[in-house]
């Protein structure tokens, strides 16, 4: 959902995890709380405190290594922080409509996997569809035994959607690890470059850089995605469309992904 369908430069949950670890007497940066983007919030919140900066900051704080109990201590109050501001990163990214439209003409469903808890969807979903976006099938982590990298919240998507093989589903997201969920799934993997945490900027923010700049951002997201195995790496869900006739046409000569 963040940075990939809604909230352009996926901010609602960097926000909150800067403001978590002050409350705990720990600065992190925003590229510390984007270190876990893509996972379930409390995996998340363990593969910032992994850090080893962090992991420091955390010792000289409280005096003591951060322990599993530090964790969930940490993840209850994040998940109030997280779900009183949702709704202010509900807005659908540039071209997500007109795609969704696109690819239902096609008779193509459309399904999401989150890092979000079903509690934090129930209140970003109906905002979302107020804008326009209503997917046909909404998975999270705390519906399945685990969250990405594993492929539990695609197969489910599968199940509740009614479409095989795996090969017949195409995986859009705009982290590493969304790559890495839709891989072992064995589907096609879309990686987005521009609009999510890979770059962190809002719309406006990307606008306002020099092109080469624009450019040598993009270059370096993109490659992270290529590296984590994406078969595709396009700028935003604007070029997916065209992603997908090329998808369709491999699978006509009998490729898989």
């Amino acid at each position: 959902w963040a940075g990939t369908a809604v909230d352009h430069g996926s901010f609602a949950p960097t926000a909150v995890f800067l403001r978590l670890f002050e409350s705990q007497g720990v600065s992190i940066t925003a590229e510390d709380a984007r270190s876990g983007m893509g996972l379930m919030k409390k995996d998340h919140l363990r593969t910032i405190l992994s850090r080893p900066s962090i992991a420091q900051a955390w010792e000289a704080a409280h005096g003591l290594p951060h322990t599993e109990a530090d964790i969930d201590h940490l993840f209850e109050n994040f998940v109030p922080m997280q779900m009183s501001v949702l709704t202010e990163y509900a807005e659908p990214i540039p071209g997500l409509l007109k795609t969704v439209a696109d690819l239902r003409s096609r008779n193509i469903k459309i399904g999401s996997t989150t890092g979000y808890l079903r509690s934090m969807m129930d209140i970003l979903a109906p905002k979302a569809r107020e804008y326009g976006y209503a997917p046909d099938c909404i998975v999270c982590p705390d519906e399945v035994p685990a969250g990405r990298p594993f492929p539990w919240m695609c197969y489910e998507n599968a199940v509740r959607l009614g479409v095989y093989p795996m090969a017949a589903m195409v995986k859009v997201g705009d982290t590493p690890v969304d790559v890495e969920e839709g891989l072992n799934a064995g589907m096609w993997t879309v990686g987005l470059s521009m609009t999510g945490n890979l770059l962190g900027l809002s719309e406006a923010e990307i606008q306002g850089l020099p092109s080469q700049e624009r450019e040598a951002k993009n270059q370096v997201a993109a490659a992270q995605l290529y590296q984590a195995g994406a078969h595709y790496v396009i700028a935003g869900i604007w070029d997916l469309p065209k992603v997908v006739e090329q998808i369709q046409e491999r699978l006509a000569h009998g490729e898989q992904p």
